[in-house]
């Protein structure tokens, strides 16, 4: 099969990954069918995705005859059997619980046509443990939108340890059709790319908060002129849930070092979990919050952010996730807001200089995850 076979795509899960997901495929001009296990979760769903169109309308965006033309080829569906049944490739994008993920697709595969390519929006989990749970581990891959999806370009198009090249190359390409910036993983690990380099700097917010200084707000103000969001008011923003889950799999699966500290969890524990419940590191109940610029802190600076992003990504090319810099930084520049990856950047301030910053972290917190790679002191790598 190639990717001009595939010509229905089911949608498992019409929540705001499921529908955003669902909307870009519509504009890829796709038929999809959109599925979740409750029609009021569908109903959302459908919402949403004509929410995305409204806009798209309005500002000239979308022709209305494309609007009427996507929703026509969307079609709803609580039944999983007949929402597969037809389809050729199928991307599923229900909660972060390994075994609720393996069980779809134990059922994806029971009811889906055997030429089906079965692929998850998973944002950390391994492919080949999905995979385990069918019996075509080979046409498994791993499909990791951005939220929004709608207007976050990156995919991540993750190889399985069994998954065929065919596989992978047809969902890069119907990634470049529905005009994402698709990158292949080349190797199942634990956040893949954008995650795993970001990883680190959960770590260190977890260790600041465990140390009591600075506070977040100090913390913030010092990175918030340079930064669209600053550190603590983007893990505010995602989710404090989202970020403690996270680091309790990567302890899980990676390192001991990544285990969330107890005074983020007291976060969790509180109900109190950024934007979503009103309150976090910050109050959220009368908007975004606003950053008091003049507490900016001494204790940390830019550089050691960079350091931390340059580091775990050196560490993607010892193990083979991925072979190219230039793919790695294609990959942060598309998946978050900034316009250079992390090895643009260490071109501009050098390879030392960073192996130096890490040092300054590591003083402070005597984490192996801290100590920089042997790349990263050789200072080799070429863009």
């Amino acid at each position: 099969m190639r990717d001009q076979d595939v010509k229905t795509i089911a949608m498992i899960g019409a929540g705001d990954m499921g529908h955003g997901i669902a909307a870009c495929c519509l504009i890829g001009g796709y038929r999809v069918i959109l599925r979740d296990i409750e029609q009021k979760f569908v109903d959302k769903g459908m919402a949403g995705i004509k929410l995305s169109f409204d806009k798209f309308k309005q500002k000239g965006k979308m022709t209305p005859e494309a609007y009427d033309d996507a929703m026509v080829r969307l079609t709803p569906m609580i039944d999983l059997q007949t929402a597969v049944k037809e389809a050729d490739f199928i991307i599923e994008a229900v909660p972060e619980k390994l075994e609720l993920k393996r069980s779809v697709f134990a059922d994806l595969d029971r009811f889906a046509p055997k030429h089906a390519i079965l692929a998850s929006n998973t944002s950390n989990m391994s492919i080949t443990d999905i995979a385990a749970a069918t019996t075509r581990p080979d046409k498994v891959i791993g499909y990791h939108f951005f939220n929004p999806a709608i207007l976050m370009k990156l995919v991540e198009v993750i190889k399985g340890r069994q998954t065929s090249d065919e596989a992978i190359q047809i969902g890069y390409d119907i990634a470049k059709k529905i005009k994402k910036v698709p990158v292949i993983v080349k190797k199942d690990s634990p956040g893949f790319i954008y995650n795993r380099v970001n990883e680190p700097t959960l770590v260190l917010l977890s260790k600041i908060l465990e140390a009591g200084h600075p506070a977040p707000e100090e913390f913030d103000a010092a990175f918030k002129p340079v930064m669209a969001m600053a550190p603590f008011e983007l893990l505010d923003y995602v989710g404090i849930d989202v970020a403690a889950h996270g680091l309790e799999y990567f302890s899980q699966v990676l390192s001991m070092d990544y285990k969330p500290s107890d005074a983020l969890m007291s976060y969790l524990k509180s109900g109190n979990l950024g934007k979503k419940t009103g309150r976090g590191f910050y109050d959220w109940s009368k908007g975004r919050p606003v950053i008091d610029l003049t507490k900016g802190t001494k204790e940390f600076d830019i550089n050691q952010l960079i350091a931390l992003q340059v580091n775990e990504a050196t560490k993607l090319l010892e193990e083979g996730v991925a072979d190219d810099p230039k793919e790695i930084d294609l990959a942060m520049a598309n998946g978050g807001g900034s316009p250079f990856g992390p090895f643009a950047l260490a071109q501009g301030i050098g390879y030392p200089a960073l192996v130096l910053k890490l040092e300054e972290i590591y003083k402070k917190f005597p984490l192996d995850i801290f100590k920089a790679t042997k790349t990263l002191k050789e200072g080799n790598i070429k863009l």
